[in-house]
């Protein structure tokens, strides 16, 4: 996929993206599922998106490559933070990202958390991380999530899927491994650079360990 790099930076209407490897399992680990990998794009527009999958060559090559793939399209809610110097969703339009669909019911989150680690704050990092990372795949509220990064190790982030943002929320504040993490993380400055953004899912298509996260919430 690295190859691919040239032609992404040439594809129209394609604003911010990072190529990312994935650790194994749903959490943040050390160790790398090489054959498992991400594209986090930002474009300008719907259509510069459906030309790319329609005819560059990079996502025929995906699609030729692939055992199973999955996409979903993401509208940005709650940003805060940066990801190489800026923002990359500044400008766009925000949902509310209230988690509540037309008619009242509850809708699903994304959540993506990104953070370039201070070389002399790894070893505490990791270490702290662990008993969140188990909490998290066992919330009855998580619908999926994986750990991604652009570089071994310093450079992370986790991307996960919930079934409501008052689950999402239960997580990140409520729990209290989780909540340990986030006060060493201030108390220590871990990070050199972090980002949080919340998204409204709007679109899916493909499996992702075998299914749709999104079509199967029953």
């Amino acid at each position: 996929m690295g190859l691919d790099r040239p032609e992404l930076n040439r594809a129209a209407g394609l604003r911010f993206w990072r190529l990312l490897g994935t650790g194994r399992g749903k959490a943040m680990t050390l160790s790398a599922d090489l054959r498992r990998w991400a594209l986090f794009a930002v474009w300008d527009e719907e259509a510069a998106l459906e030309a790319f999958l329609a005819d560059s060559p990079v996502a025929d090559r995906w699609r030729a490559l692939a055992r199973e793939a999955w996409h979903v399209r993401l509208a940005p809610g709650r940003v805060r933070g940066v990801w190489g110097g800026a923002n990359p969703l500044a400008g766009a339009e925000e949902t509310d990202g209230a988690g509540t669909g037309e008619a009242g019911e509850a809708v699903p989150v994304a959540i993506l958390t990104r953070a370039t680690i201070r070389p002399r704050r790894l070893l505490a990092f990791y270490r702290s991380i662990r008993p969140s990372a188990t909490d998290l795949v066992r919330q009855p509220g998580l619908i999926d999530s994986v750990g991604i990064g652009e570089w071994p190790v310093a450079r992370q982030a986790t991307f996960s899927l919930w079934r409501t943002l008052a689950d999402a929320r239960e997580f990140a504040y409520a729990r209290p491994d989780h909540r340990a993490v986030i006060e060493r993380r201030r108390a220590e400055n871990w990070y050199s650079e972090e980002l949080f953004a919340r998204f409204a899912p709007y679109g899916s298509q493909g499996t992702w360990n075998g299914r749709d996260p999104l079509a199967d919430r029953a």
